[in-house]
């Protein structure tokens, strides 16, 4: 301490000065949570980015999902495509039973129209 009490009036300013720093501090965040407004457009534009986020991945998922499905469509489709060749190979080269089945089916008609007649 100095006898003329500078050093006390230096400190005290000095208290003072850091004070008027935490004090504005203090009211800067204080402003900051009364601003509705700002801190509602904040909050909407966080959830406005999730939102964009679950978008893009739920995009990314959905042509994923797509393109397998496209997948196994196409292998059921070229699947199915090789068993009616087949079966369009057995029937040209085997005709037989098929023109079996045709006058089987001619026998059936004529003989319930042999029938029916006969009830008249």
């Amino acid at each position: 301490m100095t006898g003329n009490g500078t050093g006390d009036t230096e400190a005290l300013r000095e208290e003072i000065r850091r004070t008027r720093v935490e004090l504005g501090e203090t009211m800067e965040a204080l402003a900051a949570k009364a601003d509705v407004k700002a801190r509602l457009k904040e909050s909407a534009g966080q959830a406005k980015e999730r939102m964009r986020e679950q978008a893009a991945q739920t995009v990314a998922r959905v042509r994923g999902q797509a393109v397998r499905g496209a997948g196994m469509a196409r292998a059921q489709a070229q699947h199915k495509g090789e068993l009616v060749r087949d079966k369009g190979e057995l029937v040209r080269r085997n005709p037989v039973p098929w023109a079996a089945i045709a006058a089987g089916a001619v026998a059936t008609v004529v003989v319930l129209m042999i029938v029916r007649g006969r009830r008249r």
